[in-house]
C-alpha cells in the first residue's frame, strides 16, 4: 500500500506551509514522512507547490482538476498513482501514531474506504482510499459536491470505533491538526 500526504491546503488561515511548522525541532511533514516511509511502500506528497518539499526526495503529485480541496488530492493520487488503495494523511497532523497506522490497514479488506472515527467524527483525513472510487470522486468534484463527510455517506467505509481507536492512541493525539496559527502556539507551549 502507498501512502500521500496531503500538503495541497490554501493555507487561508496560516500563512505559511502548515507541514513546514515545528514541533519540537522537527518539521511535521519530515516527522509524517519518515513514519509513513517505515510502514508503506512509496510515499508521496500531494501539492501544488511541490519545489517547497523537493528537500524530502518524495514523488510529487499535483492535482489533476482544477478544483482546490482534500477530494481532489486523494482523487489525483488514486488516478497518479493508479495503486489499488492508498493511505492518506493530512500534512498538519503532527502526531500520528504508528500503532493506529498499522491498525487502520489491518481494517482495510477492499471496502471503498476506511475511516477512523473520534470525538464521534469521523477524520476523513487519515484513512485509506480505494481506487475503486475515484470515479465517484471525479463526478463528485466535478458537480461541486467536494465536501469529504458527504462523500463518505455515500460510499462503503468501514469505520473504526473510537473504542478501537483508544486502545492504540488513548489521548487520540493522532487527530491534532493545526488551523491557525493560535493552535500551532498552543501546541508548541505544551510540547516544550
Amino acid at each position: 500500500m502507498d501512502a500521500v500526504i496531503l500538503a495541497g491546503g490554501e493555507n487561508k488561515r496560516i500563512k505559511i506551509q502548515k507541514g513546514l511548522l515545528e514541533i519540537d525541532g522537527k518539521r511535521i511533514i519530515d516527522t509524517n514522512s519518515a513514519l509513513l516511509n517505515k510502514n508503506f511502500d512509496k510515499v508521496f506528497i500531494s501539492t501544488n507547490t511541490p519545489e517547497i518539499y523537493f528537500y524530502l526526495g518524495l514523488g510529487m503529485i499535483g492535482d489533476i482538476l482544477d478544483y482546490r480541496g482534500p477530494m481532489t488530492g486523494i482523487f489525483s493520487a488514486l488516478v497518479y498513482t493508479d495503486a489499488p488503495e492508498i493511505f492518506v494523511a493530512a500534512c498538519d497532523m503532527p502526531f500520528i501514531n504508528a500503532d493506529l497506522t498499522a491498525l487502520m490497514v489491518s481494517r482495510y479488506s477492499g471496502q471503498d474506504a476506511v475511516v477512523p472515527v473520534f470525538n464521534s467524527t469521523p477524520q476523513p483525513l487519515l484513512g485509506i482510499y480505494s481506487g475503486k472510487i475515484a470515479g465517484v470522486m471525479e463526478d463528485r468534484i466535478r458537480s461541486g459536491e467536494r465536501s469529504m463527510m458527504d462523500l463518505l455517506k455515500n460510499i462503503n467505509v468501514h469505520f473504526i470505533e473510537e473504542k478501537d481507536i483508544l486502545r492504540v492512541d488513548p489521548e487520540g493525539r493522532s487527530f491534532v491538526n493545526i488551523n491557525t496559527m493560535e493552535d500551532y502556539k498552543k501546541l508548541v507551549d505544551h510540547s516544550g
